[in-house]
């Protein structure tokens, strides 16, 4: 490994001692020479244009590999434009004092070579992992950036605001940059002559930047929160909207706290990971610039120190992070394992205390949070040794920055005042870079939580695209023509078996059969949430994914044998997803559903609230409400799934009676009482995903024994 690293280095060793020997050759040239300070850094410029060329090519000759001659070529260019680019800029601000010799001296060499090393170091190490090969790292480090990307320009409606908020940003971190140094103008004008003036004077500058700095800092806060919230809002809307344009498949595969997760804790983190990061990024960037430009000009020896500090303390945060990266992510997974488990048991506890299984879930619940605990105690042992690390390199340079200041000043070549100020700069300087390099792994960390929302904001539907038609006048006749039909999760079973079933249109069917035949399977296939395999639903002779989405709803109307309420009135209840529904209308409903009497009954009527599933009803009542519910929509085509079997017999006779007395309505019952059986005019008998029977009841009792149908009747059904 030594001689690994000593062969890599010597080209470096080498060029940078020729490169010192060119200076020398020059420097003594121009003293020879007696050149002209009016044309310094043209002298410069040229100089080191020339020396650029020379190791450039000398760069060449090592027999290195690609990578490494590049990242030496780019090495040599740094080392040898640094110096010129810096004096050029110091002519051109009049108040900073710059170079007139063409040559630069000796401090300012060992600062330009010591910079230029510092920063292909940090690049080189930073791309590091596409040079040794690691192409499975890169590969995801380039999604991460591609997924910040498209984060970004999810906020891009709020570009006015953002630039305000950036605006506001420069301004603050100008203001926060000037201070110390009227800070120090104040210490010396105490320590040495005192000058009233002067004294007010930077006061005055110094009180002003202060409250600038305050006021332009709250004013860049609001507005990135301000943006924050949009873009949360606006990212929510649309994951929301994808997610209920999904197939009901994808909700069997997903658990609903998952999707909630990602629906809140994930979009926020999204919205974080560009309005709070890339403002502390953003503010770090423009007070470290100036900061350094600043420090610069104080003292190039302290500078030079402070910029040891910083790579030093730029590795130690940036291999924090990627050990907490791996940990982060970890946590975030068993949180929301955590959270999903806790939504579960609470949910179900009515079957939890039922069969008294209390104890073991508390168990699966202390070993979730055991392991959340076990990672979350990894995380802050590799954080107190980072922090170890980082503060022992952090004192150790400001004790050697303070021998060198006491050094300076004793020299007359630094105040005190100045050298305040300078320690001041160091320490923002060192918080600043701490900002740089952990903002930008947490941007990369925050913004991989990303990847699943824009899975789903990607996802499209499975489900066949809604047509166009939607015409006035339906029939209601509904077939299944050749259908065959398997549920994913168990696609190796045929719930449905090349089934072909016509459902007048005007009348009453009835389909009957033990469970696990196919009915619910072709209640399901009727109301389009899933799509068969093979074959086709048709309704009036066009299939279902012909007609308009909204249209088909209003057509067609279920009620399940365990019907779903929503928190919320009665009367929000009935006339869930309608709009304009009066009141007329909802209790003209609730009365044809023979719940009004009941509904009448409970504490504030139809303002009563139902509980959260309607648990402050009992099942026969929640029942009677979903009847209401879809008979207020005034349905062409009403289907029951055992909509009656929790009901009494009053009530069931009475709902028996509106069904009986529908006008025109097509009606599919699924029933395992005789009584509701009986009455219709079409009784379709299925079995293993097959129509094995159909016709009257009078018709296929007639068969006897031999009858499905009628061994049914014997089995099953039960007459009250």
């Amino acid at each position: 490994m030594s001689g690994t690293l000593a062969q890599t280095m010597k080209p470096y060793v080498f060029l940078l001692t020729f490169d010192a020997f060119l200076w020398l050759l020059v420097w003594l040239f121009v003293v020879s020479l007696g050149v002209t300070n009016s044309v310094g850094v043209t002298w410069l410029w040229c100089y080191r244009l020339v020396s650029w060329g020379i190791l450039h090519h000398l760069a060449l000759l090592f027999s290195e590999e690609n990578g490494q001659q590049t990242a030496l070529l780019r090495w040599v260019a740094a080392l040898c434009l640094l110096s010129p680019t810096y004096e050029t800029v110091k002519t051109l601000v009049p108040f900073i004092p710059h170079n007139n010799c063409p040559v630069p001296d000796v401090g300012m060499v060992a600062l330009c070579a010591a910079a230029a090393s510092m920063a292909s170091l940090l690049w080189e190490w930073v791309s590091s992992d596409k040079a040794k090969g690691d192409s499975g790292k890169e590969d995801k480090k380039q999604k991460a950036r591609a997924l910040l990307m498209r984060v970004v320009g999810y906020s891009s409606p709020d570009y006015l605001h953002l630039g305000a908020a950036f605006f506001f940003l420069t301004l603050t971190a100008l203001g926060e940059t000037y201070i110390p140094i009227y800070i120090g103008q104040v210490i010396d004008i105490l320590s040495g002559t005192y000058d009233h003036n002067s004294f007010l004077w930077a006061i005055c500058y110094m009180g002003l930047f202060s409250v600038g700095s305050s006021l332009f800092g709250g004013l860049r806060g609001g507005m990135f929160m301000c943006s924050l919230c949009r873009m949360n809002k606006r990212i929510r809307h649309m994951l929301f909207e994808n997610l209920m344009q999904q197939e009901i498949t994808f909700f069997e595969e997903n658990k609903p706290g998952s999707l909630a997760s990602r629906l809140i804790s994930d979009t926020d983190k999204m919205g974080r990971s560009v309005a709070m990061n890339v403002n502390v990024l953003l503010r770090s960037l423009v007070k470290t610039a100036g900061m350094l430009w600043l420090m610069l000009g104080l003292s190039w020896q302290l500078t030079l120190l402070a910029c040891v500090e910083m790579p030093l303390t730029a590795l130690l945060q940036n291999s924090y992070n990627t050990l907490s990266q791996d940990l982060s992510q970890q946590l975030q997974d068993c949180q929301a394992e955590t959270r999903e488990l806790a939504g579960e048991v609470l949910g179900a506890v009515r079957t939890v205390r039922s069969l008294h299984a209390e104890r073991q879930e508390m168990g699966r619940y202390q070993e979730a949070l055991d392991k959340m605990f076990n990672i979350k105690k990894r995380k802050g042992i590799y954080s107190a040794f980072h922090l170890l690390l980082r503060r022992t390199v952090t004192v150790g340079i400001k004790v050697l920055m303070l021998l060198q200041g006491r050094a300076l000043i004793s020299s007359q070549q630094l105040s005190m005042g100045s050298l305040l100020s300078f320690v001041l700069y160091q320490k923002d300087m060192a918080t600043n870079m701490k900002h740089l390099v952990y903002i930008y792994g947490d941007m990369l960390n925050t913004v991989t939580s990303s990847v699943k929302v824009f899975q789903l904001l990607d996802r499209k539907s499975s489900m066949k695209e809604e047509g166009s038609l939607a015409p006035e006048q339906l029939e209601g006749k509904l077939a299944f023509d050749k259908v065959t039909f398997s549920y994913h999760s168990r696609q190796n079973v045929q719930a449905l078996k090349n089934v072909t079933l016509e459902i007048a249109a005007g009348q009453m069917t009835a389909l009957v059969g033990l469970s696990g035949g196919g009915k619910s399977s072709c209640v399901s296939l009727l109301q389009r949430l899933y799509e068969p395999q093979r074959g086709d639903v048709l309704l009036d002779g066009e299939p279902l994914h012909h007609y308009e989405h909204r249209y088909l709803r209003s057509k067609m109307a279920v009620v399940s044998q365990n019907p779903v309420l929503f928190s919320g009135s009665v009367r929000y209840n009935i006339s869930y997803g309608l709009k304009d529904c009066s009141e007329e209308k909802v209790k003209e409903a609730a009365k044809r559903a023979n719940a009004h009497d009941f509904i009448c009954q409970l504490q504030d009527g139809y303002d009563t609230d139902v509980g959260e599933c309607g648990d402050q009803l009992s099942a026969g009542q929640k029942q009677c409400i979903a009847i209401a519910r879809a008979l207020v929509r005034r349905p062409q085509i009403l289907i029951l799934d055992e909509a009656t079997s929790s009901m009494d017999v009053n009530t069931q006779e009475a709902v028996q009676a509106v069904l009986n007395g529908a006008e025109g309505q097509t009606v599919l019952v699924i029933a395992h009482r005789l009584q509701t059986v009986e009455r219709a005019k079409h009784i379709l008998v299925m079995a293993n995903g097959e129509v094995v029977e159909q016709g009257t009841h009078k018709q296929l009792m007639d068969k006897g024994e031999k009858g499905e149908y009628y061994r049914l009747q014997k089995k099953l059904f039960s007459e009250d």
